[in-house]
């Protein structure tokens, strides 16, 4: 379970060094709540001189994990999903409603993020038909448990030309649940959204109005501003997710990696049950570590748009979908992670 955390580290890191400007800010959230006080990360030496905190990272069950950087030589990437579910669902298949694709180039020290709609048209492997992108989690767990992952990762990869190397997954508690115990986000917008059927967690509705303007969100209503579809499309839901991460990093820019390791704990109680990843913390310590030297210039983030993508009505069932301009995604993928993107 550390290891979300760990994710979470690496990811902010990631986020700290992209720029955003100084808001005036309307607060419709309270914000007067302050960070986690900082668990003072410890800083003894171990009996060959390591220090904890500074050289090894220390377990609750006392096994050391070296704070060196990753040395691998080639991509890492990892594909992070929001998981479409209630809190009936438990143990239950559910779509994806967000995708983001993150890869690390540690030769290039580069940074690539792409956002990906819910609704892109692809080939899911092991089936014959086109289908969304958010059901190929769904159908993989609906073949096995613990199979939704697996068969998210090859889609990607399949229709997108990359090797996915890992995945992170959080459902809607462990989005409000983050932001709130950051005490709330800062996000800026130049358009009102009004969306009176907006779903809540009990398969009814839960409007959500926010003016063109500067606001403060928690938890429940940074969930909705990521969510929200109606009125726009899935190009500008990915845009706002993009701009919780920028807040986000607002809210934690002033700490440093070992204040973030020190405040694991009541993250992972926090967040645990509500996040599933397949990486181990010691790849993730290494990879936060190699994330907060790369310079700003080198983290690109990028939303798959309607310059790549084309609106489509389905024959069967009349499904509103987003067909890829396939012979265009290669210009999209250079421009996000290089052009040996698919090494």
């Amino acid at each position: 379970m550390i290891s979300v955390f760990g994710f979470l580290v690496l990811a902010m890191f990631v986020l700290i060094r992209i720029p955003q400007s100084i808001q005036e800010v309307i607060p419709t959230a309270d914000l007067r709540s302050a960070l986690p006080t900082p668990v003072d990360a410890r800083n003894e030496y171990i009996a060959d001189g390591r220090r904890v905190g500074v050289d090894v990272l220390q377990l609750d069950d006392g096994s050391l994990i070296e704070m060196i950087p990753w040395d691998g030589q080639s991509r890492y990437t990892v594909i992070v999903g929001g998981l479409d579910r209630r809190p009936d669902q438990t143990g239950e298949p559910v779509r994806t409603d967000s995708l983001m694709l993150v890869s690390i180039d540690p030769s290039r020290n580069r940074i690539g993020v792409l956002s990906i709609p819910r609704d892109l048209w692809v080939r899911i492997p092991e089936q014959e038909e086109h289908d969304r992108i958010n059901r190929a989690y769904f159908l993989g767990e609906s073949r096995a448990t613990g199979y939704g992952p697996r068969l998210l990762q090859q889609t990607v990869s399949w229709n997108l030309g990359m090797r996915i190397h890992n995945y992170v997954l959080v459902d809607f508690q462990a989005v409000i649940d983050l932001v709130d115990h950051l005490g709330g986000i800062e996000i800026t917008i130049d358009y009102t959204i009004n969306d009176e059927r907006y779903p809540d967690m009990n398969y009814g509705y839960d409007p959500f109005y926010l003016p063109a303007g500067n606001h403060v969100l928690d938890g429940r209503d940074t969930l909705r501003f990521a969510r929200t579809r109606h009125g726009n499309n899935d190009v500008r839901r990915a845009e706002r997710q993009q701009m919780i991460l920028y807040s986000i990093r607002e809210r934690i820019q002033n700490l440093n990696f070992l204040q973030l390791i020190g405040q694991a704990p009541a993250l992972l109680a926090t967040l645990g049950e509500h996040v599933q990843t397949g990486l181990e913390l010691e790849q993730i310590v290494q990879l936060a570590l190699l994330v907060k030297d790369i310079e700003l210039d080198d983290i690109n983030m990028r939303v798959m748009d309607f310059e790549y993508l084309e609106e489509y009505v389905t024959e069967e069932y009349q499904q509103q979908v987003l067909v890829p301009r396939v012979e265009r995604l290669p210009i999209l993928l250079s421009q996000t992670f290089g052009d040996d993107y698919g090494r």
